[in-house]
């Protein structure tokens, strides 16, 4: 069962650093493709849920979404309803790079 498992994990770690490579040209990490992508399909999602779905905690997601934000890809917008929440929305260069 170890062996197994530990051939799980360098799989796993060979994908991401493939991964990272590719989506390196477009300042993106695996990690943020993740939650671009789930961005993507709940538009005006909040932090709390997003962090729920990847199943990551609170902090983790703020700072994947904080640079998401600031190369232009998601965009916080107040809720309408409780001004203390922020909805994510994709950029349109968010849209393009789901696309592609």
């Amino acid at each position: 069962m170890k062996e197994i498992l530990r051939e799980i994990g360098m799989i796993a770690r060979a994908l991401d650093s493939i991964s990272n490579i590719e989506f390196k040209e477009y300042d993106l990490t695996k990690g943020q493709y993740l939650y671009l992508v789930r961005i993507c399909e709940n538009p005006g999602i909040i932090q709390e849920k997003l962090a729920e779905m990847i199943k990551v905690d609170r902090t983790t997601a703020a700072r994947a979404i904080k640079k998401l934000e600031i190369n232009g890809f998601i965009e916080k917008k107040e809720d309408k309803h409780n001004k203390k929440l922020k909805n994510s929305f994709q950029r349109r260069k968010g849209k393009m790079f789901i696309l592609l």
